[in-house]
């Protein structure tokens, strides 16, 4: 069996946007609601793998190195590439692309963000990661710290649930789940603890 923490990282300087791959730094209360969940599980992790955007990377680099454990980084967890709308707020995306955010939201398959992943392709890349991670790490602990979009497709990936899942989540920031994959099958234990 292993056990996968999933945390999103915790509140951004500059408010609510359409990041992708744009690395704003965390807020202290961000910083805060991820090092809670870190206080609560970190004597049980036995690795930390995290995106390499350092609104993730920044705290498990150094929550790693203080319990002298590794941290691997791996692009695959990295938040989807918003193409043109990375940097936006809903509100600048819907005023330039007028029905798109909309029709994204309803459904992320039927929608390409110009200059961007498709949901097909974060797909694939998380689907690749989990066979990855439950072959590798079998008997352990692993924490994930990624990204909303990221994470959502996971446990939609987990859940053998339709893409559209993903609109379906609550992903607050500093969003604590758990998933098992034991007797190969993939579990949801718990989602925003």
């Amino acid at each position: 069996m292993i056990t996968v923490d999933l945390l999103r990282h915790g509140e951004l300087e500059g408010g609510v946007k359409y990041r992708g791959q744009l690395d704003d730094p965390l807020t202290v209360a961000g910083r805060a609601s991820m090092d809670t969940v870190w206080e609560r599980i970190g004597e049980d992790v036995d690795l930390v793998i995290s995106s390499p955007l350092s609104r993730c990377l920044q705290a498990a680099r150094e929550w790693t190195v203080q319990h002298g454990m590794v941290c691997d980084i791996d692009s695959r967890v990295a938040e989807m590439h918003y193409g043109e709308w990375e940097g936006l707020t809903a509100e600048e995306i819907m005023t330039r692309y007028p029905g798109m955010l909309e029709q994204w939201r309803r459904d992320p398959e039927g929608v390409r963000i110009p200059g961007g992943e498709s949901a097909m392709q974060l797909r694939d890349r998380i689907a690749e990661f989990w066979s990855d991670i439950c072959e590798k790490y079998d008997g352990q602990h692993l924490l994930v710290v990624a990204h909303s979009g990221s994470i959502r497709m996971l446990l939609a990936h987990i859940l053998s649930a339709p893409i559209v899942s993903t609109r379906l989540m609550q992903m607050p920031y500093g969003c604590w789940s758990r998933a098992v994959y034991r007797d190969g099958k993939s579990e949801l234990v718990f989602h925003n603890n």
